[in-house]
């Protein structure tokens, strides 16, 4: 599906507030309520827009540590193997497949370090992680929410 300039605008108000009303999409947009809800039915049918949701401070939610950790796996692990596994970890904020001698790229959030090393013990266990290697956040430095929204097309 291409999107017009339209669409990309509506998108970008959805990620900056998901709650907003069509009409006031459409007030910033310069549409009608109706063609915004129709637009963002066409953006939903067409898998653009996957979902709505709220996004929380893992802080103030008591996951005050953050890591990244690289797994290390031995024979042929397959990318399903490692998802089914930690996917099981409610920690597991995000996990991806990677280049680089890593075989996966983890990312983590703990109550606190003590949390973060029983996790740590968990994971490192698991028959096919031969090692990790891990590095705790000290400050996030960008995060953009609206990432994904669509930009200028150059």
């Amino acid at each position: 599906m291409s999107l017009d300039d339209i669409d990309a605008r509506i998108i970008t108000a959805l990620i900056r507030d998901a709650r907003a009303s069509y009409a006031a999409i459409g007030n910033e947009i310069g549409l009608s309520a109706p063609a915004v809800k129709r637009r963002v039915d066409r953006l939903r049918a067409s898998g653009a827009i996957t979902g709505f949701s709220a996004r929380v401070d893992p802080a103030a939610l008591g996951w005050t540590t953050e890591a990244y950790v690289e797994l290390f796996c031995g024979g042929r692990t397959s990318p399903a193997e490692i998802a089914a596994v930690v996917r099981r970890y409610p920690e597991v904020a995000d996990a991806c497949t990677v280049t680089g001698e890593a075989d996966a790229l983890v990312h983590i959030r703990a109550a606190n370090v003590k949390h973060f090393e029983r996790v740590m013990e968990r994971i490192g266990a698991e028959p096919f992680v031969l090692r990790t290697r891990s590095a705790i956040v000290l400050s996030r430095l960008v995060e953009r929410a609206d990432s994904f929204a669509p930009s200028e097309r150059a």
